[in-house]
């Protein structure tokens, strides 16, 4: 198994889902999750033991360290994504090296839709990929983010489906309809591990919107080259699902590695830049500011509240999207 199993948005307002009455109960991960065979010879982790408390959540000896204060430091001068399909977001945490003015409160969105791109079709529902390690598997709370998603989509009309290699982690039901449990979120995976994953087997289902969360894993292994190879790993999406709409984040906080996740997140709007003005259809979601450590239900991965602020964020950044 993979030594880090733990690691690996709220809608318009910072508790807009639980205000429609979502349950803040924060359902921490006890005891360990079964391994479960990965089509790339991967395998999923464990979740780790002793998780009711703010450690425990890496496995092979190494623990993380909450922290009162959690990630720590944010600074104005977001970047802001323009280009092809992207308006305005910001970068909440360390600002952007290119030292633009744009920023964004609690929970940033994606940015403006291009009128000229439409990547979800007319009828039937618009398939999402959900990428990336245990945070979008959802460890800590079942089904993870995709649930609430799935929710805000169905309350605004809108008809969606998870796409992925992964089906076992859902709800079966969510308010009433049936609930697509499909994904690709691998426990313990890098940044490296994912890309690996592109286009086999995790494109073998054409998706219209990709959703990547990644790099948390890089931030305990190896956050040296960390920007680089999540560069490579959007390059690599760009090139294999041109006419689907990629949604990249920051990383939520990681208490134990607090100054790392900072400096990968701050070089994260500037790639999407980037890409967006060379033509891609590419937006940046802020999935960093205004996250609460006391929504990490391990001092890794969200309880229930900290999965719903994710899914808002998601929401915001594709529902000018959906149809």
């Amino acid at each position: 198994m993979s030594p880090l199993t733990s690691p690996l948005l709220v809608r318009r307002g910072a508790f807009g889902a639980l205000a429609r009455g979502i349950p803040l109960a924060s359902l921490l991960l006890v005891g360990s999750l079964a391994c479960s065979s990965d089509p790339s010879g991967s395998t999923e982790g464990t979740g780790g033991s002793g998780a009711a408390s703010s450690s425990g959540a890496l496995t092979g000896g190494a623990s993380t360290t909450s922290g009162a204060g959690g990630a720590t430091g944010t600074a104005s001068g977001g970047q802001a994504t323009t280009g092809a399909t992207t308006g305005s977001s910001g970068q909440g945490t360390g600002g952007d090296p290119a030292g633009s003015t744009s920023s964004v409160g609690s929970g940033g969105g994606g940015g403006s839709p291009d009128p000229g791109f439409q990547p979800c079709p007319e009828t039937g529902p618009c398939k999402i990929l959900p990428l990336g390690d245990s945070i979008t598997f959802g460890l800590g709370f079942d089904g993870g983010y995709r649930v609430e998603l799935f929710r805000l989509a169905r309350e605004d009309g809108h008809e969606i489906t998870f796409t992925g290699t992964q089906q076992m982690n859902g709800p079966t039901m969510v308010d009433g309809a049936p609930f697509p449990r499909n994904h690709e979120g691998i426990s313990g995976q890098t940044i490296q591990q994912i890309a690996n994953r592109v286009p086999t087997p995790a494109l073998g289902e054409m998706p219209h919107i990709v959703l990547l969360h990644a790099g948390t894993n890089d931030m305990y292994q190896s956050p040296n080259g960390a920007p680089m190879r999540l560069g490579a790993l959007l390059d690599e999406l760009i090139a294999e699902a041109p006419d689907a709409l990629i949604v990249v984040s920051n990383i939520i906080p990681f208490p134990g590695a607090a100054a790392a996740v900072n400096t990968f997140n701050a070089t994260i709007p500037a790639m999407v830049e980037e890409r967006a003005a060379a033509g891609a259809h590419i937006v940046f979601a802020d999935q960093f500011t205004g996250f609460p450590t006391s929504e990490l239900g391990d001092g890794v991965h969200p309880n229930q509240a900290g999965y719903a602020r994710m899914a808002g964020v998601w929401y915001d950044a594709i529902d000018d999207y959906l149809r």
